[in-house]
């Protein structure tokens, strides 16, 4: 498979390669926002804050469900007064009891490994409450235990549904008093994904569309995408992932300052190391920074630092500011914009953004 950057442009290519319609998928994000926050007050999610607030949030999830946990944890901020865990397992850990809360987010609603731990929180006398497909076996759990069941208003691949699982649980933070997140937010959050979905629509060509200019950024580069506070480091993991599954592409993703005990080091390693004479240009490493406003004082000198040490190595570099005032706002800039690149890069090295073949085999190999 070899990158085109014409591909792009060609609104009948772009049509062909994406049949299942990952582009539209993305374009709904703001309709996801407002529907699911709907949803989620309709299914008494702020009913919540009735039984007073937990010792502890757990989030149970996986790979595009689980990441509405990291959103949370990025939307309260440093200042929240209580834990929150996000946990990729079967298991729950075991401080884990009858004065936590754990939320089991799973897009199909049959996720085993949610069910397992939904299952367990039950068994152990959690407060639960539960997002996922309707009619689902994780629907049935949370009826069954009369907890709180948000149904997932999107369709399609997981990862496309971001919003929709996310929305329900900043509600019920913002229900118990962890943030405050008025109903205005949310209107504004939808607001920035309509323009970031106009501003990245197909038809916009490649010079004024940001979405297909940073897919053309990250062809033929290895990505390390670092993040400058929680909302930016959420956006990097989101950005890695995205690239993985749609374009199917390799990434690598961090948080300041860790990177800079670790990550860094490759601006001196062979992926750095590029050939001017070359008749055609290697895969070199390329750093992506994602930038916020609210960044601690020493983490905006070490993302600066860091960029300079990258250009001085030749290393390209290119940098993306979130936007917005509240972190949830800000986190979404920065997520959708990555959304649309993943899905561009894909396009323009003609793979369909939509399957996952590989993570339906291994599925499909682990029953047997």
């Amino acid at each position: 498979m070899s990158w085109e950057a014409g591909r792009l442009d060609d609104a009948r290519l772009l049509d062909e390669g994406d049949p299942e319609g990952m582009l539209r998928a993305v374009a709904a994000s703001a309709a996801q926002v407002r529907t699911s926050y709907r949803a989620a007050r309709e299914a008494g999610v702020p009913s919540l804050a009735g039984d007073g607030r937990p010792r502890a949030i757990v989030v149970v999830g996986m790979g595009g469900s689980a990441i509405a946990g990291d959103v949370l944890e990025a939307v309260c901020g440093n200042g929240v007064p209580l834990p929150i865990v996000t946990v990729r397992s079967y298991r729950l850990p075991g401080w884990v009891g009858a004065t936590d809360l754990v939320v089991a987010v799973s897009h199909s609603g049959a996720s085993e490994e949610t069910l397992a731990m939904a299952t367990e929180a039950v068994r152990r006398g959690c407060r639960l409450l539960a997002v996922g497909g309707a009619g689902s076996p994780l629907e049935a759990i949370a009826r069954q235990a009369g907890a709180p069941f948000v149904p997932v208003v999107s369709q399609g691949q997981p990862r496309a549904g971001l919003w929709a699982l996310s929305i329900p649980l900043v509600v019920a933070a913002s229900a118990l008093g962890l943030v405050r997140v008025e109903e205005e937010v949310f209107e504004s959050v939808a607001g920035r994904l309509e323009e970031i979905a106009h501003r990245c629509r197909p038809s916009s060509e490649s010079f004024i569309n940001p979405g297909k200019s940073l897919a053309m950024e990250l062809a033929e580069s290895v990505p390390m995408i670092w993040g400058a506070s929680g909302p930016a480091a959420v956006a990097a993991h989101r950005w890695a992932c995205q690239l993985n599954e749609n374009a199917k592409y390799p990434a690598i993703w961090g948080e300041i300052p860790e990177v800079g005990h670790n990550q860094v080091v490759t601006f001196d390693g062979p992926l750095a190391e590029r050939d001017i004479f070359a008749d055609e240009a290697g895969r070199t490493l390329r750093l992506v920074m994602l930038r916020d406003v609210d960044e601690h004082p020493q983490e905006a000198r070490r993302r600066e630092v860091s960029v300079r040490l990258a250009q001085d190595r030749g290393v390209p570099v290119t940098e993306v500011l979130a936007e917005g005032l509240h972190p949830l706002e800000r986190l979404a800039t920065l997520i959708g914009l990555g959304d649309y690149a993943s899905t561009y890069l894909a396009l323009g090295y003609g793979i369909d953004p939509t399957p996952v073949s590989a993570i339906n085999e291994l599925k499909a190999r682990i029953s047997q």
